[in-house]
């Protein structure tokens, strides 16, 4: 399907794992074979069909755990991991790329149950493990997702029973830490309970994650309706869902949200899971999902408030895939916030308008909304990129405060506790 689907955004042909292929002769394991002058496929061994392999005019095919896979000459030469390539202490390349001769092809090529040899014109020899191959391969990866996520819309969410993490297992525990972050890539929301409610608290707490992203919000702020800046989140008044930071070039990853003090009624946060929605999309409208995933549009932010001058201007489109697997990584969608749309022509625009109303549709959908009453002690962490907040009109006094985490940063933090991020 992602094939498929792939070729069609990139308009190139289709090459399924179904291609035409020639028989040839076993060949005995481990058996070094030279360059043939036609293409054939070749086994491991007479018992096993496990490995085989095929040679090119430019290209090595390689068929192995279930995987149809197809290396480059040159990607081949340019990735070997030996001592003279690939500097195993830093994880850094020696090689220069530059240096390889675009024509390239390998001498001979030996495969055995586990690893491929190649050896190249000048007598160097390179070896691949055959499952680091299927795990690097282009194929390989677009049968795999970068980050696993549970989509969730309120039921699915409430029905897990996502637990919050106390403030000391929290900033004391690796346990304690690594639960809130696997909560947190998981579902792109994670709260932390019993933190004291100051800025300075707060500031602790974020920092056990990442380092603060300073903006031209500052780095730690305070967050009131006294309509200190420019923005319609420093009121009082409701604010349909959004992200935040689209007019960045690169979005804030991770906002933090702690409530100091509230002495009136309302202000309830309200969050929606935007790739659950998206992926709606993607089943019930796939061209339109497409759309929303190509068109970039600029998102600006004016603001002259006292000595806030800033004029900021971010472009994208409303999603953000990878394009070798059509992963969502990144929402940018703030009707507040969209600048005039002068990058695409009107008969285009009118399709987007259509595909954007589908998606506003989904994300506006009672059954997607969770409702979440903020209290001081309570702190809140969102993934900016991929879930969109709110909230409801408020009486009386109230006061946040929060800041921005950077999100290599966050992940970086996930991965040497051993989770995927």
């Amino acid at each position: 399907m992602w094939c498929r689907r792939l070729a069609c955004l990139f308009k190139v042909p289709c090459r399924l794992s179904g291609s035409t292929r020639h028989r040839s002769p076993w060949l005995p394991r481990g058996r070094r074979t030279i360059l043939p002058p036609a293409a054939r496929w070749h086994h491991t061994a007479p018992e096993s069909l496990k490995c085989a392999w095929q040679l090119h005019g430019d290209h090595l095919e390689l068929r192995y755990a279930n995987t149809l896979m197809r290396f480059d000459f040159v990607w081949l030469r340019d990735h070997c991991r030996s001592a003279s390539c690939y500097n195993a202490k830093t994880n850094q390349r020696s090689l220069d790329t530059a240096s390889v001769d675009l024509g390239i092809k390998p001498k001979a090529v030996r495969v055995d149950e586990t690893t491929l040899f190649l050896t190249w014109p000048d007598g160097h020899v390179t070896r691949y493990g055959l499952e680091w191959l299927v795990k690097n391969s282009y194929e390989g990866q677009k049968q795999q997702v970068m980050h696993p996520r549970i989509l969730w819309n309120a039921e699915i969410y409430r029905q897990a029973q996502v637990p919050s993490v106390d403030c000391q297992s929290f900033l004391k525990t690796d346990e304690g830490l690594k639960e809130f972050l696997q909560n947190f890539l998981l579902y792109g929301i994670a709260f932390v309970e019993n933190v004291t409610p100051t800025k300075e608290d707060t500031e602790i707490l974020a920092e056990r994650i990442s380092l603060i992203r300073e903006t031209i919000y500052g780095r730690m702020w305070y967050f009131t309706s006294d309509f200190s800046r420019g923005d319609t989140a420093y009121t009082k008044l409701a604010l349909d869902r959004h992200t935040d930071t689209t007019y960045f070039q690169e979005p804030c990853g991770i906002q933090v949200f702690h409530c100091l003090k509230h002495e009136g009624t309302g202000g309830r946060t309200l969050l929606v899971d935007g790739f659950y929605a998206a992926e709606q999309v993607l089943r019930q409208a796939p061209d339109q999902f497409e759309l929303l995933s190509k068109v970039p549009l600029k998102h600006e932010y004016v603001e002259n408030v006292g000595d806030c001058h800033n004029h900021m201007i971010g472009v994208g489109p409303v999603l953000n895939v990878y394009p070798w697997n059509n992963e969502l990584y990144l929402i940018r969608y703030n009707n507040y916030d969209r600048a005039v749309i002068n990058t695409v022509p009107y008969d285009v625009v009118h399709r987007w308008y259509a595909a954007h109303r589908t998606l506003t549709t989904e994300l506006r959908r009672p059954e997607n909304e969770l409702w979440v009453k903020l209290k001081p002690g309570k702190a809140l962490f969102i993934d900016n990129w991929r879930v969109l907040h709110g909230r409801e009109a408020f009486t009386g006094y109230r006061q946040l405060c929060g800041c921005y985490l950077t999100r290599d940063d966050v992940l970086n933090t996930a991965r040497l506790l051993g989770l995927q991020a």
